[in-house]
């Protein structure tokens, strides 16, 4: 008897994981690959990490790629057509199955947390977004927007703030703070003025984000200063999904992902503290799962469906 197995992808900025199961959900082998974000790596290192990973997960799973009944894809990016049509076509081709579903990262984190329940995921990596599902399928989002318009609360954005608060304080135009000597010691700078001539890419600025978190640690306010701001930001987007899906009442699920979230009790403290001031009633939690165990999950659900459900 030809085996069914089911694939779940997370595609995401720093890496792409994918897993294999059976129906009943036991995983058969894993996978990583280099970062899929189409928007970092463009379309083709998208599909070579998308490949590479699902290729090693098959293979680790002693699995043919002619057995596969549903793929599930989770990809920052792919709600816009300009990244879902190319990308689409292509996985037809490179993954063939009965089934494929192409969603954004958000959505199989969100699923992997709450599964087919109603709630709101906020990411803060790199970047930043909500995204949220009530009980009627209706989906909600905010941010998301990237490093040049947006991305508040994300590991970008505290980063960029640490250089420039490092900056006003060189210049005497802020408070004094050790983030500029930390800053100088990290990125071998002979003074933070010479940061300017330094072109920091958003992923190398989010990775000052520790450097933030460690002077918060030590006492310094500017600091300390910064983690709180982004909880609050990071809140904000959230509640603004919460208004879109017209949750004003009851006690809606709010999931954190992310490494600011996860990485900063600071900043997470602030961000469920200032979502239960809205929302007295609301559960706000750390995702305890992948993204791509949502997305395996989200490929068996769809798998057990007929007629084929979400089919994209």
């Amino acid at each position: 008897m030809r085996k069914i197995c089911f694939l779940g992808i997370e595609g995401g900025g720093t890496r792409t994981r994918a897993a294999v199961s059976g129906p009943e959900g036991r995983i058969l082998g894993r996978a990583e690959a280099g970062p899929s974000n189409p928007f970092k790596v463009g379309l083709d290192g998208a599909k070579r990490a998308i490949q590479g990973a699902s290729r090693d997960a098959l293979r680790r799973a002693g699995i043919r790629k002619g057995a596969l009944d549903t793929v599930c894809l989770g990809l920052s990016g792919i709600d816009r057509p300009a990244i879902r049509n190319p990308l689409g076509q292509w996985i037809r081709r490179a993954l063939p199955a009965r089934r494929h579903l192409l969603e954004t990262d958000a959505a199989i984190s969100l699923y992997a947390a709450v599964g087919e329940n109603p709630g709101v995921l906020v990411v803060a990596g790199t970047g930043s977004i909500a995204y949220g599902r009530d009980t009627r399928g209706r989906r909600g989002r905010a941010g998301g927007w990237g490093s040049a318009y947006d991305d508040a609360g994300s590991g970008f954005d505290v980063g960029r703030k640490a250089i420039l608060a490092a900056l006003h304080a060189f210049d005497d135009r802020g408070p004094k703070t050790t983030l500029g000597s930390r800053l100088c010691r990290r990125l071998r700078l002979r003074d933070i003025s010479h940061i300017v001539n330094r072109p920091l890419s958003a992923t190398e600025i989010a990775s000052l984000f520790p450097l933030v978190t460690a002077a918060a640690q030590q006492g310094d306010r500017v600091a300390q200063r910064l983690l709180q701001e982004a909880g609050v930001e990071l809140a904000e987007l959230g509640l603004a999904v919460v208004r879109q899906l017209g949750w004003s009442r009851g006690d809606p699920t709010v999931v954190a992902s992310g490494g600011v979230l996860r990485e900063s009790a600071v900043v997470y403290r602030r961000f469920r503290r200032e979502i239960r001031k809205q929302l007295a009633n609301a559960r706000v939690m750390r995702l305890g799962r992948s993204g791509v165990e949502g997305a395996l999950r989200m490929a068996i659900e769809a798998g057990s469906s007929s007629p084929p459900r979400g089919q994209k």
